[in-house]
């Protein structure tokens, strides 16, 4: 059973990877609704859990692809940084206090939201 339960992970890492490095997803959006409807995952463990998994620099070699041919902003990237470190800890504080369906819930909708605005909204937000 964990042999199994590995091979699915494994899968999951290498979908988000791959679909990160073509269309830019953050992990996120694959692997959280991943380990959660694929493996019953909590809301909880599989935020933790994948928040704790970008802790390692997984991205690295995407973005350094990106970055070879001139598309990445290193200054917004570096402010985006330290927004989303500090901001982060808070919310992971906040997280863990409420209960798992309002997350799951509240994470669905955004990713509805953003699926709508992408698909049938092209100007930005200003």
């Amino acid at each position: 059973m964990e042999m199994q339960q590995n091979v699915t992970i494994a899968f999951i890492g290498i979908a988000a990877g791959l679909l990160g490095g073509v269309l830019g997803l953050g992990g996120a959006i694959i692997i959280i609704p991943a380990l959660v409807m694929l493996l019953g995952y909590s809301q909880q463990m599989a935020q933790g859990t994948t928040l704790f998994m970008l802790v390692l620099p997984v991205g690295a070699l995407a973005a350094w692809q990106y970055y070879k041919v001139g598309n990445v902003e290193i200054k917004t990237a570096l402010i985006l940084a330290v927004a989303f470190f500090v901001s982060g800890f808070i919310g992971a504080k906040f997280a863990n206090q409420v209960p798992q369906e309002f997350l799951k819930k509240a994470f669905a909708f955004l990713l509805i939201a953003i699926a709508i605005k992408m698909l049938f909204f092209e100007k930005a937000l200003k």
